[in-house]
């Protein structure tokens, strides 16, 4: 049987679901807690005050191809499809741009669009790109373009105000808690790219080429997972050392630390019970408890904890109820997402004055998404180029290095999104 005659897998609509049903508890943690805040949908908007949103969606518009029935039909029927299975009722504007890395990204606050590097469609096969479309969707439905184009501007911020050091510091601080969040975040996205397209083997694969390359004749699922393994608990302290100093700045999980994220959650039950229906709808959003999602914030981190066999995790839990301190601790920090805001609110009325008094200090002078070494906002799937730009004029080059400030050098190319 050809491919062509292959029987198409048939897909399970999920009605309206909820994007707490693919949001990792971390994440939904922060995102209820976000949301709940008073007045920050206008911190938000003063936020992308500095940037042009419709600027950024006007280079998209005359640099790339956007798709529709009659431009790149085949991906959009895959888009479509993605879509459908997600319950979306109306579809982001999709482009894509010429770029030589696998990745993609979603961007906006009004209205939010997804870019997709011109590589995915040369060597994704169909049920890796609706996956990968998903998984943008994924983005648009959590609402985290918007939020990681907040972090971006904040991170040139923290770049730009370095000859202050009291505002740097603080702006480092926001930073790095809300990074913790986007990794989590990536996970999230994940999940809703395996929801999209419901094949789990693919999911996989696109792992995989984001890690390796389209070419997965010389690669073996296996090895790969056993990588994953290796990665999580191999080696000693100085290895787990090596594994904070590569994370701790980036935005993305390594790739084998996504593929056993997304086999656990498939091997925990989630994921067949949403295909059974069992999820949360999005009539009930309204009704989410902050208190309750910040304490399953903890309580991941808690099991994530016990369950790692990493040798630093192991040494602490060895030392005492480490578990428990981790857990509150990292339920404190989910807490204190108001707080982040504030000093975040506060961050940027000084950056302003700051830009006055000085003028080659302006955060707001470069738009997001440029080819200078920063990663694009909304840094969508971060599977772009690794210096933000691959000289195209595409403003889709990505968060390959997984690095919002141009990295530390750990990031790879095929950083995933």
């Amino acid at each position: 049987m050809t491919a062509a005659e292959t029987p198409a897998r048939r897909r399970i609509t999920l009605t309206g679901i909820s994007s707490r049903a693919w949001e990792h508890p971390a994440d939904r943690g922060a995102l209820v807690a976000l949301r709940e805040l008073r007045g920050f949908d206008d911190v938000l908007r003063t936020f992308f005050g500095m940037w042009n949103e419709r600027g950024f969606r006007l280079s998209v518009l005359a640099s790339g191809i956007r798709v529709d029935h009659r431009q790149y039909p085949a991906v959009w029927q895959r888009y479509a499809e993605a879509a459908a299975t997600l319950d979306v009722a109306e579809l982001p504007e999709l482009y894509v741009t010429q770029s030589p890395w696998l990745g993609a990204e979603a961007v906006g606050l009004d209205r939010p669009f997804i870019v997709l590097n011109s590589a995915c469609v040369q060597q994704l096969d169909e049920d890796e790109l609706r996956c990968l479309l998903g998984h943008e969707l994924g983005h648009v439905g959590s609402g985290h373009a918007v939020y990681k184009t907040m972090l971006m501007i904040l991170t040139r911020w923290a770049a730009n105000l370095s000859w202050l050091p009291v505002g740097a510091i603080a702006l480092r601080a926001i930073i790095a808690a809300m990074l913790e969040w986007w990794r989590k975040a990536e996970l999230s996205a994940d999940r809703a790219g395996l929801l999209a397209g419901q094949d789990p083997a693919a999911a996989l694969r696109l792992l995989m080429k984001l890690a390796g390359g389209g070419d997965l004749s010389q690669v073996d699922t296996t090895a790969f997972l056993e990588q994953a393994a290796e990665y999580a608990g191999g080696g000693d302290l100085r290895d787990s050392l090596h594994k904070i100093r590569m994370t701790a700045w980036s935005t993305h999980p390594a790739p084998v630390a996504r593929a056993a994220q997304l086999r656990q959650w498939v091997d925990s039950g989630a994921y067949g019970r949403v295909l059974a229906g069992d999820y949360p709808r999005r009539d009930d959003d309204g009704s989410t408890s902050v208190s309750e999602e910040i304490k399953a914030a903890a309580e991941s981190y808690r099991e994530e904890f016990n369950r790692s066999t990493d040798p630093l995790v192991g040494l602490l839990r060895r030392l005492g109820d480490g578990a428990a301190d981790v857990g509150e601790w990292v339920g404190g920090g989910a807490g204190r997402a108001r707080s982040w805001m504030d000093a975040a609110t506060e961050a940027a009325g000084r950056a302003r004055r700051a830009g006055r008094a000085a003028p080659g200090a302006s955060a707001g002078a470069t738009a997001p998404g440029g080819g200078d070494g920063a990663a694009s906002p909304g840094g969508g799937d971060g599977t772009g180029s690794p210096a933000g730009g691959d000289g195209t004029g595409s403003p889709a080059g990505g968060d390959g290095t997984g690095s919002p400030a141009g990295g530390d050098g750990t990031g790879s190319p095929g950083t995933p999104g």
